[in-house]
This record gives structure tokens, C-alpha cells and sequence, in this order.
């Protein structure tokens, strides 16, 4: 005679609670931050897509790094839709502040950054 199985539960849901069990749970919601970040301005910056980076969650703010200085001006132009999308999006989180810092970093190496062109 067998025993009854227990409902199967999806791994997404499992997760979560794992991580807290285990202490992780900041590093796993910044981590889906990260990934929503990725996705948004991939979606709606295509030209800086992984040229920036979620560094950190600070309170409201989400602090921004990136190596290039058009790529700043860009994110900080766009900050109210990038916002809104942010915290729309399932991995977001609820900000109101959107925080761009530019970090020297490898691609700072002499030879083209990312070019940002208008619409059309």
C-alpha cells in the first residue's frame, strides 16, 4: 500500500521560500530585479541594452551603474516610463526614485560606446 503523495508544487513557487529558509532572500529579489531591469531596457532602450546595470535596491530607489555617459543621460531622460514599466513588470518592485551613476568599467577602453539614436 503506498502513502499519498503530497500536491505537486511548481519550483517558481518553492523558490522564495527556500531562500528565506536560507537567508537568501535579498540576494534573490535583487537578482529577479536585475533580470526585469535587463528586460525593460532591452524592450525599451534597445540601444542601451547591457550597457547598464541594477547595482542596487535602496529603500524606494533603484541605483543604476553604467559605463557610458550617453547611456546616462538616455536612462535619466527616460526615468518616469522606465520607472512605471519597472514596477509593473513581475520581477519589479515598487520604486519611486530611479538613481544613474556612471562607473569606469571595461567598456570604458578606448573604442565606440553605444550609440542611441532617436525614434524613426
Amino acid at each position: 500500500m503506498r502513502g499519498r503523495r503530497a500536491p505537486m508544487e511548481r519550483i517558481g513557487e518553492l523558490i522564495p521560500e527556500a531562500a528565506r529558509r536560507l537567508g537568501l532572500a535579498d540576494e534573490l529579489r535583487l537578482a529577479r530585479a536585475r533580470t526585469t531591469w535587463d528586460a525593460i531596457v532591452g524592450e525599451l532602450v534597445p540601444a542601451a541594452a547591457g550597457a547598464s546595470r541594477l547595482a542596487r535596491l535602496d529603500g524606494p530607489m533603484i541605483v543604476i551603474e553604467t559605463d557610458h555617459p550617453i547611456v546616462a543621460q538616455e536612462l535619466r531622460l527616460r526615468a518616469g516610463e522606465l520607472l512605471a514599466a519597472f514596477v509593473r513588470a513581475p520581477g519589479g518592485i515598487e520604486a519611486g526614485e530611479l538613481r544613474v551613476v556612471i562607473r569606469p568599467g571595461p567598456a570604458t577602453e578606448p573604442g565606440p560606446g553605444p550609440r542611441i539614436t532617436g525614434p524613426g
